[in-house]
């Protein structure tokens, strides 16, 4: 089958499928149509919360809906699944995402985040009709930028072993796109939240601390560096950015980000106002979550994808932090 024949029929494959990310763009593309496979690790664990209103319905699971076993180390797997599901476009989200943890298990977030990328580029290459492949890069690779904001061309530059290796993976898209005339593309994303971010963020364990302290569940929110300024976006917007990206006729790499620079003490502020409490009586710093190294001034300049694609954020900054301690509050109550 083509893949002409494969973009009429609206056949998507997410790896990272189970994440933040994946589960908002498996529900935005069941809504437009699409039939979404979805690719998980093989863990002990059944737990899919963040595709529990996808699975559970049965009028989506096992018809528009799908989930395949393999892990991004197990290319025969991942190659037999795209063979199978013969995907019009391919989202690969999957990948070891956290910025401090990459200190901790190098070689793994280059395993995970690095290589499996290349492998999967490796599948396409091999393909007489290759799916459109979007690869979610990340604002680490500019880690130390040399200048401010950035943009698509501005030269990559990372300070973490996370950074290094979406660098890794985003250089390696370009060339399989500029040499083996493969549709892929980076969507150099900035960080981005909403109610589904992992506990391990700092963003979703301040909305957490804040909803428990409120009923009385907690006393205290322990931080690190209070002035960490990040360009923060809502989760929701970025992936609807993911797919605006893959239907344009050119494979372009694109910035999705807000423009505008937050602090974690602006975090702060925010989920305690959204409870009537004062940040101040119940924040303290401990040396043990700061930093030897940390990104500075990453500022994106989202320019491109507005104007090419019509891209537009829906959710400012408060807006999404709210709805991350609405959220946490329903589930602390329960």
């Amino acid at each position: 089958m083509s893949a002409v024949d494969n973009r009429n029929k609206k056949v998507a494959l997410i790896t990272g499928i189970t994440g933040q990310d994946g589960s908002y763009l498996a529900e935005l593309l069941i809504a437009k149509g699409y039939t979404v496979h979805g690719v998980v690790r093989r863990t002990s664990s059944l737990e899919r919360s963040r595709l529990r209103g996808l699975y559970e319905d049965d009028a989506i699971y096992g018809k528009s809906l799908f989930l395949h076993y393999a892990d991004l180390e197990d290319i025969t797997t991942l190659r037999r699944i795209i063979a199978k599901v013969e995907p019009a476009e391919i989202y690969h989200l999957a990948g070891q995402s956290h910025v401090g943890l990459s200190f901790e298990i190098p070689e793994t977030t280059c395993e995970l985040t690095a290589m499996a990328t290349l492998r999967l580029l490796e599948v396409l290459r091999d393909l007489p009709h290759s799916p459109r492949l979007l690869h979610a890069s990340s604002s680490e690779v500019f880690g130390a930028p040399r200048e401010f904001p950035q943009t698509e061309e501005t030269l990559m530059n990372p300070v973490t072993p996370y950074g290094c290796a979406k660098a890794f993976a985003t250089q390696m898209v370009r060339i399989y796109r500029s040499n083996f005339e493969i549709y892929c593309l980076n969507a150099i994303s900035y960080n981005h939240e909403s109610p589904r971010r992992g506990e391990n963020f700092v963003s979703r364990k301040i909305c957490k601390a804040v909803a428990e302290i409120s009923l009385g569940l907690r006393k205290r929110l322990t931080l690190g560096n209070l002035s960490a300024c990040r360009d923060w976006s809502d989760a929701r917007d970025v992936v609807h950015g993911y797919y605006l990206a893959l239907q344009n006729d050119t494979p372009q790499d694109y910035v999705f980000c807000s423009g505008v620079l937050h602090s974690v003490q602006d975090m702060v502020e925010i989920a305690f106002q959204a409870v009537n409490l004062d940040a101040s009586a119940h924040v303290e710093i401990d040396e043990k979550f700061l930093r030897v190294t940390d990104p500075s001034r990453l500022l994106g300049d989202p320019t491109k994808a507005m104007t090419l694609l019509g891209w537009k954020p829906r959710y400012s900054f408060r807006d999404t932090i709210l709805s991350m301690v609405a959220s946490e509050l329903e589930l602390a109550k329960k």
